[in-house]
């Protein structure tokens, strides 16, 4: 393969030794969901993560008496390590196979969990939190292509739907577990907690996953694509979250605006050409696809943003302990869970309905809840019962969007679109997380001069500031639902 072109004729493909599943369990007729559980592990042990760390930020910034915006770097690390590398790996998977790659990300990530409960000082926690976003990405890569294939079509939906349920149970534990381990043990176990999680995906794959059936014979690898679309993505994330911290106007942010437009361009019209692309294009000509790729952007920094303000606002405007913080934030979850399952069949009988009033839900929701967020004890139970008409609404659009959008992919190309699904909600959780950290900073320093410092602020004026983070999560739901509006042709 020539790194200048990465365009060398194909070859025979080169397929990685892959184990077998255990015979007993595939001869077995549930099998099918044996594989789709697998799966569920992966969706369920990255959502416990996301979501304790979440919870995790404010005891992290008081631990390493550091900036909100240096902070939120342990969750934007993350992020942005997956989203820049899924893609590659996505490709690698076709090549060489899928199930060796399954195995080693789960691998991979309980080692940097464990690496990351150990790290001494905030750079190296980041640092850590890349590793373990690059070992997701090897997850991500191949979780919804091996739940598709080993559930096969007439399951499809159910499996989707039990996949999101996955992700809402993780949610839902994450902010329990990090309330209660914050206030019994130390931050540190935050991360420890998901290694168990890893080591019981990694052998449940071993036994279940099957060997990838077959792998695409031409073994060229977009080398410039991949150099173009990894900084491409960096760039972006960077744009978006360092905004409030470097200022708009600041040669860093231009820099990096005018980087992320420019390498997004020339990585487009490089895949436009390239004989054997590192992303298929070709998929974004579809309408039904390309808008529903915008409703999971959407819909996951609706999720995350929310975790990301609440969490504040729990902690610091109502003076809640990190247990009972945890406990409330599960009703967002709990909701989207106990719906998710349930959105399949409403789908299928009400169609794109089902969506749009999931996020009118949340529109409203977010909306009427700052006005209600005053900071008293009498105003909790508002605040609770808005959080879960929030949290149903989301389990309203998150699977049958998901369903839809796979669905106005080609069958021939669900492998690309399953790690493209992926790379969406990664980058709609980092864009959440990204907007709600600049606009509660930039309304923090507007209103007290504090800058990204939410110790000291003054308790109305965080939950004033949070208000507006979640004004801008009522406008995403907005702009989602009228993605739900899109009817593929």
């Amino acid at each position: 393969m020539s790194a200048d072109s990465g365009t060398e004729h194909p070859r025979s493909a080169m397929r990685l030794y892959e184990p077998a599943p255990s015979p007993f369990l595939a001869s077995r007729p549930y099998y099918p969901w044996l594989v789709v559980g697998t799966t569920c592990i992966a969706a369920f042990a990255g959502q416990v993560d996301a979501s304790i760390v979440q919870l995790a930020l404010p005891t992290l910034e008081r631990a390493f008496d550091a900036r909100l915006s240096a902070v939120s770097w342990v969750a934007i690390a993350y992020v942005l390590s997956f989203a820049a590398i899924l893609p590659v790996f996505a490709r690698l998977a076709e090549m060489a196979g899928r199930k060796l790659m399954y195995l080693v990300g789960f691998t991979m990530f309980g080692l940097a969990s464990a690496l990351c409960g150990l790290a001494p000082s905030l750079g190296w926690l980041i640092a850590f939190r890349v590793l373990q976003g690059v070992s997701g990405a090897m997850l991500g890569a191949n979780s919804i292509v091996i739940l598709v294939a080993g559930a096969g079509p007439e399951r499809r939906g159910r499996a989707m739907g039990l996949f999101s349920a996955a992700q809402a149970v993780g949610i839902s534990l994450g902010p329990a577990a990090g309330g209660l381990i914050l206030g019994s043990l130390s931050w540190h176990w935050v991360f420890w907690v998901s290694v168990p999680f890893s080591l019981l995906g990694g052998a449940a794959g071993w036994f279940t996953v099957p060997q990838t059936a077959a792998v695409n014979a031409d073994m060229r690898f977009d080398v410039p694509g991949a150099l173009l679309l990894i900084p491409a993505l960096t760039a972006l994330l960077l744009t978006i979250s360092q905004m409030h911290a470097w200022g708009p106007t600041s040669p860093l942010i231009l820099g990096c605006a005018a980087a992320a437009v420019v390498l997004l361009c020339v990585f487009i019209w490089r895949e436009r050409r390239a004989p054997a692309p590192l992303v298929n294009l070709q998929l974004f000509r579809s309408l039904g696809f390309s808008a529903g790729g915008i409703g999971v952007i959407l819909s996951y920094a609706m999720l995350y943003g929310m975790f990301f303000a609440m969490s504040f606002a729990l902690v610091r405007g109502y003076h809640d302990s990190p247990v009972v913080a945890g406990a409330r934030l599960t009703i967002i979850p709990i909701f989207l869970g106990v719906v998710a399952p349930f959105s399949g069949g409403l789908y299928e009988k009400h169609g794109r309905v089902t969506m749009v009033a999931g996020m009118a839900l949340c529109a409203a929701s977010a909306f009427y809840l700052r006005i209600v967020m005053t900071g008293t004890p009498a105003s909790l139970v508002y605040v609770m019962a808005l959080l879960a008409v929030y949290g149903a609404g989301l389990g309203l659009f998150i699977a049958p969007n998901n369903t839809a959008t796979m669905n106005a992919a080609p069958p021939a190309r669900s492998g690309q679109a399953g790690g493209l699904l992926n790379l969406m909600r990664a980058l709609g959780t980092g864009s959440g997380v990204a907007a709600a950290s600049t606009v509660l900073g930039w309304r923090l320093e507007m209103s007290t001069g504090l800058m990204d410092h939410t110790a000291n602020a003054p308790e109305a004026a965080l939950l004033a500031a949070i208000g507006d983070v979640l004004l801008m999560l009522s406008a995403f739901a907005v702009l989602a639902g009228l993605t739900a509006l899109v009817k593929p042709k």
